[in-house]
């Protein structure tokens, strides 16, 4: 038989909306019994509370288990963040401790060189750097000294820690210093303690190459490197730097100056050494003469007949 499908469809509607006006005016009734301020209503939610809550534990443990795990994935978050920040500290405090480490060298290096005694005649004008002309195909710093100071192209230009460059370029009242990492720059030198002699040479980089060494073997990370006086070039006993190795394998210099921090320069007043024209008679001395052999007797008795 056959069922009357619009029928029941008329009576779903109405009871929907009955239940739903029932809902709404059980909620409002609640709402407004708790918003009343009278103390047989308090005491009424109070028995309320007391009979229902306790029997609702069992529909709370979910929703107090979801709390419990929200909370210790809360912490274990934070103890994560913890963890990375106290990794990173880790890692300034290495880098930190590096750097102490490596002024702690610089220092005891600085302490030996303040025992070295340069040539006394060797005196020096000192400059203040006004520019920095470097470029990427030019390393060099203008000094506000020039000819009238006496300047010549060539001396030495030191700051307080070691070697700068050399004057390349004159004017009456400035120079222009050539840094020793310019790509013109060519200076004999001297690695200490092993006295090999190398040239130090240019490319552009904060890291100048050392290279002709005589026996590379020889040469080890942190040695000093001095200029060696070869060619005129420099005077002798210069402090350049100390020596590095690329990740190339290649033996390079790292500069005792402070180029970042170049405010002061001093010219080297490094004259031409006497030059020595004859050098054999620096070998051995002069031939001594031989004294003649006398005469035979009998051209003495000859010529007294």
């Amino acid at each position: 038989m056959a069922t009357d499908r619009g029928q029941d469809d008329d009576y779903g509607g109405p009871l929907k909306r009955l239940l739903l006006a029932l809902v709404l005016l059980c909620l409002v009734a609640i709402f407004l019994l708790w918003r009343i301020d009278s103390p047989r209503v308090e005491r009424f939610r109070a028995q309320v509370v007391d009979r229902v809550v306790p029997s609702m534990d069992w529909a709370m443990a979910p929703v107090t288990g979801a709390v419990k795990v929200l909370r210790d994935f809360q912490s274990y978050q934070r103890m994560y963040q913890q963890n990375q920040d106290l990794r990173r500290e880790l890692q300034q405090m290495k880098a930190w401790k590096e750097a102490a480490l490596q002024l702690e060298q610089e220092n005891a290096r600085l302490l030996d060189l303040n025992n070295v005694q340069l040539d006394p005649r060797l005196t020096y004008v000192t400059g203040v750097v006004m520019a920095d002309s470097g470029s990427p195909f030019r390393q060099s710093v203008l000094i506000n000294v020039g000819a009238r100071d006496g300047i010549m192209e060539g001396w030495a230009a030191m700051d307080g820690l070691g070697l700068v460059g050399r004057i390349s370029g004159l004017g009456a009242r400035t120079a222009r210093v050539i840094l020793l990492t310019d790509t013109s720059s060519r200076i004999p030198v001297t690695v200490q303690p092993s006295g090999q002699r190398a040239l130090l040479i240019g490319d552009n980089s904060r890291a100048p190459l050392l290279d002709f060494v005589e026996a590379p073997d020889q040469v080890r990370p942190g040695d000093r490197v001095l200029t060696s006086g070869d060619g005129g070039v420099f005077p002798a006993g210069l402090v350049a730097g100390t020596v590095v190795v690329d990740p190339g394998g290649r033996m390079r210099l790292r500069i005792a100056a402070d180029y970042e921090r170049l405010e002061f320069l001093r010219v080297l007043r490094s004259f031409a050494r006497e030059r020595i024209d004859d050098p054999g008679g620096l070998i051995a001395p002069p031939a001594a003469t031989a004294p003649e052999a006398p005469a035979p007797a009998a051209t003495v008795e000859a010529a007294d007949g």
